[in-house]
């Protein structure tokens, strides 16, 4: 271990009134995780991920630059015999100006973040003390994550040192990932404390000069939602990459093990290759790509298709997500017969990734991206950072990256003739290629290496640190009166948000405007895959819950989470080959194309003139003790789901997991397929151009509105009707506490 006693790096010089003349002295604050210089222990719980070694190189990078005398990271001192030693040095010296500094609080054991918030209090009053002992205050506090940003704002006001901060993930947006895993509301707060957590990130919101970001989207889906949230606020900095990990070809490529496990699939592996690397998810949209290069002779001509989808040993051996990924990708390698075009290595360590990239650079090759959603894509700079050019989707973080290093083309990922053209537009002209790899080696190294983040961070704080620019004004801010949302809108798709375009516009705006109080949502008989191209098509913004194929499939925002607890619920029971075998054969039904069945709904098509009554349809069934909700929409589609999956039943379980109360939730539908979630408790309106006479029988009951006016346009009559934002508007008189 270096000495401590060493004086700090060039520039700290005091002059005669003990003040320092050059260089900057920056406090970051992250508290929780196991912080060391060398070896971080990443991945060894969920507490030493990709935050703590962001905070690490993101500290040298900035102390790396002339013009900053001192950097300290402020962490919590761990002194447990289950970890490293190391975590108990208070002072570690990194380089000359360069220090982790471990402040004791609470218990010295190592213990999960979220087990810490009573302790914060201390820990900022120690890092008090610490900051009063040094020879000089510091010009700026940087804190990572909420309980840093707890403690930053309090040493910032007691101080009066501006804070800048970074929240790496919000606690709006986790508390929707975990109701999607399971686990109920008081779970939630027992295991995560997500509302002091809440609570934390809003008071650093009111506090902090700026927040840094990776994506613009991260500011638009989530940092919005907050009461504090300014606009000019936020600044977007991406993070930093290896470039001695991620670099071009230097010749030796074929000859690496792992180049081995990829040519043993390829009948000619000298052709180039089309690279996909991502996780076996079905929002990584792989299936889209394998689609655009089946169903392209000339890709096929001119290029091998390499899919790297994580670790296998046996496909029935990974999660039912997992499976049904690499089910259907080894259907579709059969069905467009891609043997020896195609490679899937079952297996490949961490240390190849940067030798596939650079595989695939040496190949002339093109890396794609065709996910769903995107909210960063460092995937797509690690390839740039190889010199492989990009073809990516044109959903959020790769919109950054292409404007930033101009080396390859956007994509719509629902459409694989849109993949296929954008993959032969970068693959198939040469010279074209090479100068998309080199504008993207030297876009990353400026925009997306730590030394251009470092270049950019310090120009956005030093007018701060300097207190040369004006500070932030926090205005006044009503808080909402509850921590989450009260109430929520649930709509159709086709019949109901479409039924009337022109007014479309108008309802996106008014439930935009509303956004901090209500919930929206979608609930369609459509395919995820089908839902989002619809709502592309048609300008609709993400809802905050979208349910999919008759509320067998339930997501949320900001990355289509999956709620895999709804899956577990309703999969009990459920034997769909027992239902094809029974219906196939009926008169009258006809089965829907692939594209519109999904894992739990099977679809006809029905003829009411050749086909049994519904009755006699569920009479077979029960015959055949399938217990399952048989649907009937626009006279002619008829859908089978499990008995515990339709679209009622999943707007129920969502609003009892989000607990919001069913008479705040407006249901607006069209069809008999809106039926079940517009009975019962909520309130709801059945737009003017519904089909036909399917909902007249709901003209008598309760809380039922019907509208004049047709799709959106009925949707805002109605929210006028029951003054539904009027109840939970946010306050306007009450200022922050």
């Amino acid at each position: 271990m270096k000495s401590t006693s060493r004086s700090l790096k060039r520039g700290l010089q005091l002059n005669q009134d003990n003040k320092p003349t050059q260089g900057l002295y920056l406090v970051l604050i992250s508290v929780h995780g196991l912080l060391r210089g060398h070896e971080l222990e990443l991945g060894r719980d969920a507490d030493t991920g990709g935050q703590t070694k962001y905070v690490v190189e993101v500290m040298q990078a900035i102390a790396s630059r002339p013009d900053v005398a001192q950097v300290d990271l402020l962490t919590r001192l761990v002194d447990d015999p289950d970890v490293s030693s190391d975590y108990a040095v208070p002072i570690e010296l990194l380089d000359e100006g360069v220090r982790i500094v471990r402040i004791e609080a609470g218990p010295r054991g190592y213990r999960p973040k979220e087990t810490l918030w009573d302790h914060l209090d201390t820990f900022a009053d120690n890092c008090i003390r610490f900051i009063q002992d040094q020879n000089r205050q510091p010009d700026l506090l940087h804190s990572h994550y909420a309980d840093a940003g707890y403690a930053g704002s309090r040493i910032s006001h007691i101080m009066g040192i501006p804070l800048v901060h970074t929240g790496h993930s919000l606690g709006r947006v986790k508390r929707r990932r975990l109701l999607a895993s399971g686990l109920n509301m008081a779970e939630i707060e027992e295991r995560y404390n997500i509302t002091r957590r809440i609570e934390a990130e809003e008071m650093t919101l009111a506090t902090a000069e700026r927040v840094i970001t990776s994506t613009n989207q991260e500011i638009e889906e989530q940092y919005a939602l907050y009461d504090y949230y300014q606009p000019e606020q936020m600044q977007v900095i991406p993070p930093g990459t290896d470039l001695t990990r991620f670099h071009p070809p230097v010749g030796n490529e074929w000859q690496i093990p792992i180049a081995g496990e990829i040519t043993r699939f390829l009948r000619e592996p000298e052709k180039p290759i089309i690279l996909a690397l991502s996780r076996p998810d079905t929002r990584k949209n792989i299936g889209a790509l394998v689609t655009a290069y089946g169903e392209d002779p000339k890709l096929q001509e001119s290029a091998n298709l390499v899919i790297v989808a994580g670790n296998r040993d046996d496909i029935l051996d990974l999660d039912s997500g997992a499976q049904e990924v690499f089910t259907d990708l080894m259907l579709q390698i059969d069905r467009y017969d891609l043997y020896g075009k195609v490679a899937c290595p079952k297996h490949h360590m961490a240390d190849d990734v940067p030798m596939i990239y650079r595989l695939a650079a040496f190949s002339g090759g093109v890396f794609v991206n065709p996910a769903l959603t995107e909210p960063f894509g460092l995937t797509l700079i690690e390839a740039a950072a190889s010199g492989l050019p990009i073809v990516a989707t044109e959903d959020g973080g790769p919109r950054d990256i292409i404007q930033n290093c101009d080396n390859g083309v956007l994509v719509d990922p629902l459409e694989p003739e849109d993949i296929a053209a954008g993959i032969r537009e970068v693959l198939l002209n040469w010279e074209a290629w090479q100068q998309r790899s080199t504008q993207g080696l030297k876009g990353v190294r400026k925009h997306y290496s730590w030394e251009g983040h470092a270049i950019r961070y310090l120009e956005i704080i030093r007018p701060i640190a300097e207190r040369t620019s004006a500070p932030l004004v926090h205005p006044p801010t009503a808080r909402r009166p509850m921590l989450f949302h009260d109430r929520a809108i649930f709509t159709d798709l086709d019949q109901n948000l479409l039924g009337c375009p022109e007014s479309l516009p108008d309802l996106i705006e008014l439930i935009r405007r509303n956004r901090k109080c209500a919930s929206f949502g979608i609930a369609t008989g459509r395919r995820l895959d089908s839902a989002l191209k619809m709502m592309k098509q048609h300008h609709i913004p993400e809802p905050d819950v979208l349910i999919t194929s008759c509320g067998t499939s339930i997501h949320y925002a900001p990355k289509l989470t999956e709620d895999t607890a709804w899956t577990r619920h309703i999969e009990k029971q459920w034997t769909p080959q027992v239902v094809r075998r029974v219906l196939d054969p009926l008169p009258g039904l006809i089965l829907q194309p692939k594209s519109e069945q999904s894992r739990f709904k099977i679809s006809y098509y029905i003829d009411p003139e050749l086909a049994p009554s519904m009755d006699e349809i569920n009479r077979v069934l029960y015959q055949e003790e399938q217990s399952v909700n048989v649907m009937l929409s626009f006279g002619q589609y008829l859908d089978i789901t499990p008995i515990r999956a339709a679209k009622g039943l999943a707007l129920r379980y969502m609003a009892a997991r989000w607990e919001i109360p069913l008479q705040h939730i407006l249901v607006a539908g069209g069809s008999g397929a809106d039926e079940d979630m517009m009975r019962g408790n909520t309130l709801a309106v059945v737009v003017g151009n519904r089909h036909h006479e399917e909902l007249s029988q709901l003209e008598d009951v309760d809380r039922i509105y019907f509208a004049s006016a047709s799709g959106a346009a009925g949707i805002i009559d109605a929210i006028e009707h029951y003054d539904f934002f009027g109840e939970c508007g946010i306050p306007q008189e009450d200022g922050p506490e």
